[in-house]
C-alpha cells in the first residue's frame, strides 16, 4: 500500500498526476492486495486500475516511469520489461530490484516500506526534464542488453553447467 500512500502524498501537491496500476488481483498470495481495497482506491480517485494483461507494452509505453514497491523479489519481470523499453523505473531497494536498477542511472531506489521515501523518489523522477528521463531509460535499455539479453543469460547458464561438469565426482 506504499504506492497508494505515495500517490496520496503527490496528489495533494499535483492533482494532474495519474497513477495507473496493472496486474492480477486476488492471487493466491497472502500479501496480495484485496480486490475491494483496489476498488476503494480507484473510487477515491487515487489510482486507475487497468486490470491484468499479458502485454504490458501499451501500458508501459504511456508511462513516464514504472514503479515497483516490493518487499522481496527474484528478478522482477516488470522492471526488466520497462527497462528493455527504455522507460526509467523506481523500485524498492531489495535484492532482486537492486540487481536490475542502478540508482540514479537507470532509475531510482527507495527504502522498503517507506511511502514518504517512495513519494520523494516519484517526485524526483517527475521533476526531471523529459530528456533526463529519456537518458535514464536509455541507460536501462543498455543495461538490459548488456546483462539480461537472452544470449548473455544462456551463456552464463552454459558456463555454470560446464564448471559443474568439470568438478570431480564425489563418491560416498
Amino acid at each position: 500500500a506504499e504506492f497508494v500512500e505515495a500517490a496520496r502524498i503527490l496528489r495533494a501537491a499535483n492533482s494532474q498526476i495519474e497513477f495507473r496500476v496493472v496486474g492480477f488481483l486476488d492471487v493466491k498470495n497472502p500479501s496480495a492486495v484485496p480486490r475491494q481495497e483496489v476498488a476503494s482506491w480507484q473510487a477515491a480517485g487515487l489510482i486507475r486500475y487497468l486490470g491484468a494483461t499479458d502485454d504490458v507494452v501499451p501500458v508501459f509505453a504511456q508511462a513516464d516511469c514504472v514503479v515497483l514497491p516490493s518487499y522481496r523479489e527474484g528478478t522482477p519481470r516488470c522492471l526488466l520489461e520497462a527497462s528493455a523499453m527504455g522507460i526509467p523505473v523506481i523500485a524498492t531497494d531489495v535484492a532482486g530490484c537492486r540487481h536490475v536498477v542502478e540508482d540514479g542511472v537507470t532509475g531510482l531506489l527507495c527504502a522498503p516500506r517507506d511511502a514518504r521515501d517512495l513519494s520523494e523518489k516519484m517526485q524526483r523522477m517527475l521533476a526531471l526534464a523529459p530528456e533526463a528521463r529519456r537518458r535514464m531509460g536509455d541507460a536501462g535499455r543498455r543495461k538490459m542488453e548488456r546483462e539480461f539479453d537472452e544470449s548473455v543469460v544462456i551463456g552464463r547458464y552454459l558456463s555454470t553447467i560446464e564448471q559443474v561438469l568439470q568438478q570431480p565426482a564425489v563418491s560416498g
